[in-house]
């Protein structure tokens, strides 16, 4: 008889008969086994004996003095404690109907008088195994309903972040009442129910074309899945397929271990593209090849994985280094935004929010603007738009500290971004000052003027990282 790989060695075992004669083998046979076997001539007294040591298993007599074994069964299954311990009847061959009541009891199987011994042990084992591997099944799927109501939770809880997600990147954060900006908005409406095409939105920089991106995402039935950001001027040629598409160990020097890529990341949700004319041109056939048909390979993969993914783009210049075919696959439909000067009857509502937003932030009042400085706000043509306008008015609230806004405490075009264009298109070598701190200032303006304040296009000019840029440009503005 070969060994089972369930463990039952030393299981205990209560045999109960009114026969001594019975009993002896019972026992004997058992613990020659390896069982540690208990017993009992009586009902009652198997009853208590399984209440106090609960038995991995019961061998029952069908035919006890007083209480018969269906009644001791139909209690031990009444008993919490006892009710999933399996029984099995010892009875007659002739006792048909008894043996049929002790299913209905909750019996799980019966073995005739005079017994064999190796009967016995077949069928102990046989049930000793299920029931253990009934108490595995069920601590598996108490574990799994565990699991599934920790799922809900954090599923409860994504659902709650979705929702503030979309309060705070919904059509509700664009601030504005002009022609152009109710456009928009219909536009992402729209776009919200049309949950697999692909957008491109155009606009200089500072517009807020992320923000028209996160709010088709907020929007749509993609809200509860990730919203992942790609920004393509900075993706490096040679690490631009891994970025995008992952790879396994070993695909390159240094690839210790498998990475997911941004598909992988976004699947379910949203892939916005920022600055999508500058995506280096070796990974543009991939690309157009996932937007066909939804497969992507990881390097050194075998097989193709599929996805599911939305792709919003964004540029704020004619994606010219885009591959024709790529180009109109990515811009299925577009939506232009406006340049702050061509709306200037939202500037007084932007105003306002941002004034509404940092006074939260600063734990204070909205202090309000004089007429001056709202007039000043509204013929300025920032460069930078939005984003400028936003960056005016925190500077504001902290210099008139709490009080008033005026006309002095507006600082505008005094950021490199909007004062490029007073340095002229030609500079000589000659004319650049001896001072290298100054000589630096007067290259990074005039590389922002000829990039239209692009920061990274300006970046790559100088040769320069455009972290760089960013502090030269908040110093300046000191």
């Amino acid at each position: 008889m070969t060994e089972s790989a369930i463990d039952i060695s030393g299981a205990k075992i209560l045999a109960v008969d009114d026969v001594p004669a019975n009993l002896d083998i019972l026992i004997a046979t058992l613990e020659s086994a390896g069982f540690s076997v208990l017993f009992a001539t009586s009902g009652e007294t198997a009853l208590a004996l399984a209440t106090k040591e609960i038995p991995a298993l019961i061998l029952l007599d069908i035919s006890l003095p007083g209480m018969d074994g269906i009644e001791v069964c139909k209690r031990l299954k009444s008993d919490s404690a006892t009710r999933d311990t399996p029984v099995i009847f010892l009875t007659a061959s002739t006792q048909e109907e008894k043996i049929l009541a002790g299913f209905h009891a909750g019996a799980v199987d019966y073995i005739t008088k005079p017994f064999m011994q190796d009967e016995v042990l077949v069928r102990l084992r046989t049930h000793l195994e299920r029931a253990v591997l009934s108490r595995e099944l069920e601590a598996k799927n108490a574990d799994l309903e565990a699991e599934i109501a920790q799922h809900r939770v954090l599923d409860n809880r994504l659902s709650m972040l979705a929702r503030r997600e979309f309060e705070r990147w919904g059509v509700d954060g664009f601030i504005g009442q002009s022609p152009t900006m109710r456009e928009i908005l219909h536009q992402i409406n729209l776009l919200q129910n049309a949950n697999m095409t692909s957008v491109l939105i155009m606009g200089e920089s500072g517009t807020g074309k992320e923000l028209v991106a996160r709010a088709i995402h907020a929007g749509s039935d993609r809200a509860e899945r990730p919203f992942v950001t790609v920004n393509c001027a900075t993706i490096p040629n040679e690490l631009a397929e891994s970025q995008l598409f992952g790879h396994l160990a070993g695909a390159f020097t240094g690839a210790q271990r498998d990475q997911t890529g941004y598909f992988e990341m976004a699947d379910g949700g949203t892939l916005f593209l920022d600055e999508v004319g500058m995506m280096p041109a070796a990974i543009q056939p991939k690309l157009l090849r996932v937007l066909e048909d939804g497969l992507i390979r990881p390097l050194s993969a075998k097989t193709d994985r599929r996805v599911n993914v939305r792709i919003l783009s964004a540029t704020n210049e004619p994606a010219e280094s885009l591959r024709e075919d790529l180009y109109y696959r990515l811009a299925r439909f577009t939506v232009t935004v406006p340049p702050l000067r061509d709306r200037k009857d939202d500037i007084p509502l932007l105003a306002q929010h941002f004034m509404n937003m940092f006074a939260v932030e600063m734990g204070g009042l909205p202090p309000g603007y004089s007429k001056e400085a709202l007039d000043a706000l509204s013929r300025y043509g920032y460069p930078g738009n939005v984003r400028e306008l936003k960056n005016v008015i925190e500077r504001a609230m902290i210099e008139s500290g709490g009080n008033e806004i005026a006309a002095q405490h507006l600082h505008l075009g005094k950021s490199i971004a909007s004062t490029a264009a007073s340095t002229g298109p030609d500079i000589s070598i000659d004319d650049l000052p001896l001072n290298l701190a100054k000589a630096e200032h007067l290259l990074i303006q005039r590389a922002l003027d000829k990039t239209d304040g692009n920061v990274t296009q300006a970046a790559r000019l100088l040769g320069i990282d455009r972290n760089k840029v960013y502090r030269l440009q908040a110093k300046a503005e000191e």
